[in-house]
């Protein structure tokens, strides 16, 4: 049996990841959540009864200690952090206070023999493109965004502590993943939150800024895939999509799939956290997924037709 925690774990992704997980009857999962974010009705549930949820926050030794050396985990999952563009932007001193749950849970992993550690990094921090596509062996260094920051410096911790420790690591550099579960502080939900009741569309700046979206499925296949096939260990993924869209493209690609009347508005562009381009090479995603990403449109169709679950 594994024991496998997954922090952040009432998040729109980790919740996912550690359904997936569950699914493994000889996988025990423990959810770690302080549920500043999260939410209690994201936890998955499981038919074989190995999930266990505990609240509780990285960013304090003294919570997430006593539940290290209770399990003895084998693997760990950190996706813990405070996220969206307007939460980081708003709480910056919130968002560097994750630097500690960072190395909380390095620190317990190497003193309690944790095999492998998976970690949920981000496109911020590729700041402003300087590379197209976006290749992991890059990282430009010119974002000034408190959650970029946190998330590379994370990154070298990891590095440092396999060279140091010989602890093991896979990092995830996400790209803009959507599905039902995820908040409206994201742009897809946003969108189709307001196209479902023909509420105005708000776009910051022309819309013309891209980006890619990846579907959830993609996003934690190819994770599940990565952990289970024992494969880039040590190294640096991108798992996103490879298609990029204006923002404006998507906004009424949105009205077209809901039917909606919904107007677009846009708005002054903001000061910060809003990069003109986004487009990742996803060569080792592919090769986890060893298939086709789900189209877009595809994708919009499945989160519109659970469309109570789309904003919270």
């Amino acid at each position: 049996m594994s024991r496998i925690l997954v922090t952040g774990g009432a998040g729109f992704i980790a919740s996912e990841l550690a359904g997936r997980l569950a699914n493994n009857p000889d996988n025990k999962i423990v959810i770690v959540d302080n549920l500043i974010t999260g939410s209690k009705v994201n936890i998955p549930e499981s038919s074989y009864n190995n999930i266990h949820f505990i609240k509780a926050d990285v960013n304090n030794f003294d919570d997430i200690s006593s539940i290290f050396y209770n399990y003895g985990f084998d693997y760990v999952f950190h996706y813990a952090a405070t996220v969206g563009v307007e939460r980081t932007l708003n709480h910056p001193l919130k968002v560097l206070q994750d630097i500690k749950g960072i190395k909380n849970i390095l620190n317990l992993s190497k003193n309690t023999n944790v095999k492998r550690i998976f970690f949920s990094s981000s496109s911020e921090v590729y700041g402003e493109p300087v590379d197209i596509p976006h290749s992991e062996d890059k990282i430009p260094l010119n974002s000034r965004l408190p959650y970029a920051i946190v998330k590379t410096l994370g990154e070298a911790f990891l590095k440092t502590y396999q060279r140091e420790f010989g602890l093991a690591y896979t990092i995830f550099r996400i790209f803009n993943t959507y599905g039902a579960k995820q908040s409206t502080d994201f742009v897809i939900p946003k969108f189709i939150h307001a196209a479902l009741r023909n509420e105005d569309i708000t776009i910051y700046g022309d819309g013309s800024q891209t980006r890619t979206f990846c579907y959830i499925e993609d996003t934690i296949e190819a994770s599940i895939n990565a952990f289970y096939k024992h494969q880039y260990i040590n190294e640096v993924i991108n798992v996103g999509s490879d298609k990029e869209i204006q923002v404006i493209e998507l906004a009424n690609m949105i009205k077209e799939v809901t039917g909606s009347k919904s107007n677009i508005i846009h708005l002054p562009p903001l000061n910060e956290g809003e990069m003109s381009r986004r487009k990742p090479d996803i060569t080792k995603m592919k090769d986890l997924l060893n298939r086709e990403l789900i189209w877009l449109p595809e994708g919009l169709e499945y989160v519109i037709r659970e469309p109570k679950r789309v904003g919270k």
